[in-house]
């Protein structure tokens, strides 16, 4: 059920009896910048840390024990040209512990946590802010550790390296962070609280009116709120960029980006889904099944896709003395698809694979929410139950062969061990 709070402010409350906890997220949504993301980020630390009534995280975590053990987090999250701020809580369900005013004192929490920050004479509280901001730094500085997140990141940033947003994860760089002030993230904060679009969403054993109830009382600021375009479109180009990087690796990181014309919810996605898992989404896939195991020219080899920003995009962990033998058998895995030689066993294992996948999902809480949030961004895209599944049974060998043919490499990474 759809209830409107105010220009902007959106709650979704959908009432399962599934569940014996109550999730509630509070989605912060604005365009996705280089500028702010860094900035965004570290506002999630120091709202998940502390607040103004509760100034240390051990008196914090000290209330969510005192309701019944709640887990609480701040994110980030990036969907296409959006950056989401995602404030979530999950909570037993007051009539399984005889607290009916279990809800309702998970919401005043939240209120304290979104309009009661740690902000004294215009900045943040300094100590906090220092601990979190070098604790962001260490992180993204330790990113290079991890190569094979490390090497996605570069594809990425080759893939869009005419779009200087797109180039930055969610999270941000270490640059823009090392600009940051207590006093700059205050403004940040209040950005996203009277700019921002907002959308709610409670799913468990509640009815709506219990919930609006609750969110009603929430003193949110009546403002012209934004609704950036979710889709980003790369422009066409017929280069094909590529980049070698070296570091001490045990393995070398190759990782391909194709352009994609499909995005989510145009009538061709049922045939993405299916390529995709054919091509190295599965463990049959063709990637996998070739690649890695036929061949055995890779650790590990798969392909997925995101469909907000129009990329399909070949993970593998090879020897790199076989850099080339790789690249010549992953064009030939994609051109076995652009050739329909795809049997009727691997079509069917694809599609039921995907299917039990989409099933399974609406189990899941977290599933749920992802789903509502585009069913309310992109209304024009639902598909019921129903419609998804004879979707995927509805696709053909040729509408896959249609889809290989589609996509279009852009960028090759590669990440090597240094001669030296």
């Amino acid at each position: 059920m759809s209830i409107e709070l105010g220009n902007g402010i959106n709650l979704e409350v959908m009432p399962s009896k599934k569940y014996k906890t109550t999730r509630i997220l509070i989605r912060f949504s604005a365009r996705h910048s280089e500028k702010t993301a860094a900035a965004r980020t570290l506002l999630t630390s120091l709202l998940e840390t502390n607040s103004l009534n509760y100034p240390t995280q051990n008196e914090l975590s000290t209330r969510l024990a005192e309701l019944y053990g709640a887990g609480f987090g701040v994110s980030v999250a990036k969907k296409g040209n959006i950056h989401q701020i995602n404030v979530g809580m999950s909570l037993v369900n007051g009539a399984y512990v005889g607290e009916d005013h279990l809800f309702d004192d998970a919401v005043a929490f939240l209120q304290e946590i979104l309009f009661a920050p740690n902000i004294k004479a215009g900045a943040f509280d300094e100590k906090t802010f220092v601990t979190e901001k070098e604790n962001l730094i260490a992180y993204l500085k330790s990113m290079k550790e991890d190569k094979q997140t490390f090497a996605s990141l570069r594809l990425q940033e080759l893939f869009f390296q005419n779009s200087p947003d797109q180039k930055v994860p969610s999270f941000g760089t270490v640059p823009t962070t090392e600009d940051l002030t207590a006093e700059k993230l205050v403004a940040v904060y209040q950005q996203m609280m009277t700019e921002d679009h907002i959308d709610i969403f409670v799913i468990g054993d509640v009815t709506p009116e219990q919930v609006r109830k609750s969110f009603a009382q929430l003193p949110f600021e009546k403002t012209a709120r934004a609704k950036p375009e979710i889709f980003f479109t790369q422009k066409h180009s017929n280069i094909i960029n590529e980049q070698v990087e070296y570091d001490q690796v045990t393995q070398a990181k190759l990782n391909l980006a194709y352009q994609m014309e499909t995005y989510y919810g145009d009538t061709d996605r049922f045939a993405l889904l299916v390529f995709n898992g054919l091509f190295g989404g599965f463990p049959h896939s063709k990637l996998f099944m070739n690649v890695r195991e036929k061949e055995s020219l890779a650790y590990y080899a798969s392909s997925s896709f995101d469909s907000f920003r129009g990329m399909l995009k070949v993970q593998t962990g090879i020897d790199q003395e076989k850099r080339a033998a790789v690249l010549h058998l992953i064009n030939e895995q994609l051109e076995s698809l652009r050739k329909g030689e795809i049997s009727t066993e691997e079509l069917a294992q694809t599609k039921a694979m995907l299917k039990n996948q989409f099933l399974l999902s609406l189990d899941n809480p977290q599933a749920l929410i992802e789903n509502a949030y585009l069913d309310l961004w992109l209304p024009q895209t639902k598909v019921s139950e129903e419609a998804f599944l004879k979707g995927i049974d509805a696709v053909t060998i040729e509408a896959v062969k249609k889809m290989a043919l589609s996509v279009e490499l852009k960028a090759i990474y590669c990440l090597e061990r240094s001669a030296s």
